[in-house]
């Protein structure tokens, strides 16, 4: 069962029903789960130097194990090694948010670049449309995101006071880039950690695997920017359920919906757990 073993063509992703049938245990998992292990260190405990030595790690034995989990590990590792030269504490002064756009945006970029022009494959894809026109059980579900995130994400953030990771806003302006940011970080959330890291690591392992190490990446950047407390609580089903989700429509109009109606919510509670004056509180 623990064995290493080649996939099909680099340039082609599998088939649902393809990567329902690769292994669960094989080598390639503990590569791989080093590699997405590393980012509790970066983000979650953020003790860097152990997250660069188990992300070295992984890489190195992905090497060992299969030279295709290596090159789509690289990629993956590039794009956190990225991402951790950054605090990504909630911060929406001008210049943070500048670099914030700079830094995130080449975390896409560069795996994308990479296995574009310089793998010559096209396996990381931004699919807006998907399969075409939305089901009315997908415009139902919308309908109930909208209802779990106004049930669920008041009392967590302000039972917890996880509210207090994001900045006071009292003026205009600062409601207006608070607004901005989390909405811009939550679209860039789909692009790297489902279009990317899911995508790539649905090449290699079934897909309730692929989506379980992509979770740990996706929360574990969560907490860092600010979802702390009991917010793993919530992260982490919402981390699998948007891969679940890509996994079937593969829409990215679709998945990134249903992060903009959450953090809209979100928006809208941190702002009124900063002013509750404003809503006659």
């Amino acid at each position: 069962m623990w064995h290493a073993e080649r996939v099909q063509p680099a340039s082609v992703a599998p088939s649902p029903s393809a990567a329902s049938a690769l292994p669960a245990l094989s080598w390639k998992l503990l590569p791989a789960a080093l590699v997405c292990g590393s980012a509790v260190l970066l983000f979650g405990v953020q003790i860097p130097l152990a997250g660069y030595t188990v992300l070295l790690l992984g890489v190195a034995s992905a090497w060992i194990v299969d030279r295709t989990l290596f090159r789509d590990l690289l990629l993956i590792a590039l794009g956190l090694v990225i991402i951790s030269t950054i605090s990504l504490e909630a911060n929406i002064d001008y210049p943070n948010m500048a670099l914030f756009a700079v830094v995130l945006g080449s975390a896409v970029a560069v795996p994308y670049l990479v296995q574009r022009f310089a793998y010559r494959e096209r396996v990381i894809r931004f699919p807006w449309r998907g399969s075409g026109r939305w089901t009315r059980a997908q415009w139902i579900y919308l309908g109930a995101v909208v209802v779990m995130a106004i049930v669920l994400l008041p009392v967590y953030f302000i039972s917890s006071g996880s509210y207090q990771n994001w900045p006071a806003v009292h003026e205009p302006d600062a409601v207006i880039r608070l607004f901005i940011g989390v909405n811009a970080v939550g679209i860039w959330d789909e692009l790297f950690f489902i279009c990317t890291v899911f995508t790539l690591l649905c090449r290699h392992f079934p897909v309730w695997l692929a989506n379980g190490l992509q979770a740990v990446v996706f929360v574990s950047f969560l907490w860092e920017l600010g979802y702390q407390s009991w917010g793993p609580l919530l992260t982490i089903p919402f981390a699998l359920v948007q891969g679940a989700i890509f996994r079937m429509t593969r829409s990215l109009s679709y998945v990134v919906t249903v992060h903009l109606l959450f953090d809209l919510v979100v928006f809208l509670v941190i702002v009124y757990a900063h002013n509750p004056e404003w809503f006659g509180g």
